[in-house]
């Protein structure tokens, strides 16, 4: 189903969406995916969080949004979100986001001004480089991969996608799995995505983060050794997926699901 809100901000809506379960009553799961990913990519995990409804959102540039085109930036992307959530009348809802979409939650989170978001869980996301040369180097890094997304076969790129060290947990044939999977997607439209919502351009998150008053944790695959060493070194609520990676819910959607599923019984 479409959002079709005229504006939000300035901006329109226009963010393809998923509902399971909707008859379901309470707080709305909403979820976020990755960089080159689509609300499909969590239909193992949601069957497994059923006692709840869910929304799953195709980001700007992804799945049926594809022809979405973001230019504002996490801004721009916090505004299209709390719209969406207005078209489908929700009022109270935990995110959970993936990478990318862990970062937009996070952003969301502390700058939106989201009135009825209830709690975050971030697999993956990073929040934040503290130094601007640290986030200039970042830019550099995802404008190299976008020049290449635009110009060159989206297999070729993603061959190399996933052989960068955060995905070393992959199987050879994970990793054609995830290249024959992510093929679909059109490059240029990738690389807007990647370049509008660099994570050069993203504010440093941290202290906010380390404040929060609503239920958060990061959820880290037990081999996604950069991700959980960022939470432990800012104290951030750590909660390890075990036998999985950076994607761990993809590598185990069991036991991502069941730490999902533990984490709303504590406060819903």
């Amino acid at each position: 189903m479409l959002a079709s809100a005229t504006q939000a901000g300035g901006w329109p809506v226009k963010l393809n969406c998923q509902t399971f379960q909707s008859h379901h009553q309470g707080t709305w799961l909403v979820w976020l995916h990755g960089l080159l990913g689509t609300c499909d990519d969590w239909a193992s995990v949601v069957g497994a969080c059923d006692h709840y409804p869910s929304l799953l959102v195709d980001l700007p540039g992804h799945g049926n949004s594809r022809d979405v085109t973001l230019t504002g930036g996490l801004a721009e992307m916090s505004e299209l979100l709390k719209a969406t959530l207005s078209e489908y009348q929700i009022k109270d809802y935990c995110l959970i986001g993936y990478s990318l979409g862990g970062r937009i939650a996070m952003y969301h989170a502390i700058y939106g001004k989201p009135d009825g978001l209830r709690g975050l869980l971030v697999e993956g996301g990073n929040p934040g480089l503290f130094s601007r040369r640290e986030r200039d180097m970042r830019l550099r890094h995802d404008q190299h991969w976008a020049q290449r997304f635009r110009q060159e076969p989206m297999t070729s790129v993603l061959a190399d996608w996933y052989q960068q060290a955060i995905f070393a947990d992959l199987t050879a044939v994970q990793r054609e799995q995830l290249i024959r999977l992510r093929s679909q997607n059109r490059g240029n439209h990738i690389a807007d995505m990647l370049e509008n919502t660099s994570l050069g351009h993203q504010p440093w998150l941290v202290p906010a983060l380390q404040q929060i008053s609503m239920p958060f944790s990061c959820l880290c695959g037990e081999n996604d050794h950069k991700f959980r060493r960022i939470a432990q070194q800012y104290t951030l609520p750590l909660t390890t997926i075990p036998q999985s990676g950076h994607n761990s819910h993809y590598g185990n959607p069991a036991a991502f699901a069941g730490a999902v599923n533990h984490f709303l019984s504590l406060f819903g």
